[in-house]
């Protein structure tokens, strides 16, 4: 066995997304990194490696696998305790447990349920697009387009009205980003917990149609939800069901104004919006690294051991442009790249559910907002936009367009 590199930090309030991929795929297909606050964890670098790993039954979801966080070395009150320690739900178990959670969620967004959504999605789609051309020529186009699309839908289909929308954007961006008050986490946590813990009472009190409804009255063979885990159930929900869907429209638009070559190539109808929708979610997917997963035995990861007790981190941002899966081009951003498979959804057992909801949302929002707008293009140098502070997801502060 060849012996452990040094450890790569990863700082979050310096992203460059695609330089710390490159770095850290350069370093093996398996890396030890340290994360704020001093926490040692792993990162799997390679398109090969997180495929075999992400099926591979030492690795699971269950947090009392990790031995520091066990022996007490990490605080509550760190910023991503949230991320890497949440509820039980179908995020955190692993087996039969899984599968029970998952069920109940997967049912909902099966491709014939999430096609069943299509003119729903349009319908909000259209009327975001009428607000924008009727108000100011530059807008943020994560805050008018961007946020609320995949916001709606999901609160939609869970009954949540609109009037929630702004506080959930702001629990959700500080629970995904790095903020320095140690306290913070645990008040974006409890702010969290205390939105979906209503709303689980709400439905219990006063079920209605929607899904929140559904997955509460739904049981499988290992049981209906209890309290606990249908709260943890729906943070997940509202989380994936609009922070992916968020940053893969602001990824594509941005790839596609940098490089007017394919956005032309799109319009002229030579390539597909699915192309785009695909090549995004490799080239500059939503998620930059998935917190974790842990070793409950040793496992060998090409010439390396990871010893059993360890977190494992999975960097989309290096696994989206590796060149031994993707080819030599790896690093361009091409939409008649010829199909190859990508992991930005994730893969085995754990693979997204909402995947489908989020191809439907950005392959309906893309060909409507470029429509609509021709002549869209960025209200400020590339090089300015601002990126996330935040080790997670692959997001933009905001992104400022000039509609016409």
């Amino acid at each position: 066995m060849t012996a452990v590199p040094a450890p790569i930090a990863l700082d979050p309030l310096a992203r460059d997304n695609a330089a710390e991929g490159a770095l850290l795929r350069a370093a093996g297909p398996a890396v030890p990194v340290v994360l704020p606050g001093g926490v040692a964890a792993w990162a799997v670098t390679r398109h090969a490696a997180a495929r075999d790993l992400l099926t591979d039954a030492r690795l699971v979801k269950d947090a009392r696998h990790w031995a520091a966080y066990q022996r007490g070395e990490v605080p509550k009150t760190w910023p991503l305790i949230g991320l890497a320690v949440p509820g039980p739900s179908m995020v955190t178990t692993d087996g039969a447990e899984h599968r029970r959670l998952r069920a109940l969620v997967a049912q909902a967004f099966t491709p014939r349920r999430v096609e069943l959504m299509r003119p729903r999605v349009e319908e909000i789609t259209h009327a975001l697009l009428d607000g924008l051309a009727a108000g100011e020529r530059v807008v943020d186009l994560k805050t008018a387009f961007a946020f609320p699309l995949p916001m709606t839908v999901i609160c939609s289909l869970l009954g949540v009205p609109e009037s929630d929308h702004g506080l959930l954007r702001d629990l959700y961006e500080r629970f995904f980003g790095i903020k320095p008050d140690p306290g913070g986490i645990q008040a974006t946590v409890a702010g969290l917990n205390a939105f979906v813990n209503g709303l689980v009472a709400q439905r219990r009190s006063a079920p209605g149609e929607d899904l929140a409804s559904v997955l509460l009255a739904a049981d499988t063979e290992g049981g209906a939800l209890t309290d606990a885990e249908a709260a943890a159930t729906l943070r997940v929900i509202i989380a994936a069901g609009h922070e992916t869907t968020v940053n893969l429209i602001g990824n594509a638009v941005r790839a596609l104004l940098a490089h007017p070559d394919q956005l032309e190539l799109v319009r002229s109808g030579r390539v597909s919006w699915d192309a785009v929708v695909e090549e995004s979610l490799r080239w500059t997917p939503p998620t930059s690294n998935f917190l974790f997963r842990f070793t409950a035995a040793d496992i060998e990861v090409g010439e390396l051991v990871i010893p059993a007790g360890e977190p494992v981190l999975v960097s989309y941002n290096a696994i989206g442009r590796d060149p031994l899966q993707h080819g030599v081009t790896a690093e361009l951003f091409d939409v008649t790249r010829d199909p190859t498979r990508h992991l930005s959804f994730g893969h085995g057992p754990h693979v997204c559910p909402g995947s489908p909801l989020a191809r439907l949302e950005a392959g309906i929002a893309l060909p409507a907002l470029f429509e609509r707008f021709p002549g869209l293009s960025l209200a400020v140098p590339d090089g300015d936009l601002r990126p996330s502070p935040s080790l997670v997801v692959n997001s933009l502060l905001e992104l400022p367009v000039r509609l016409w």
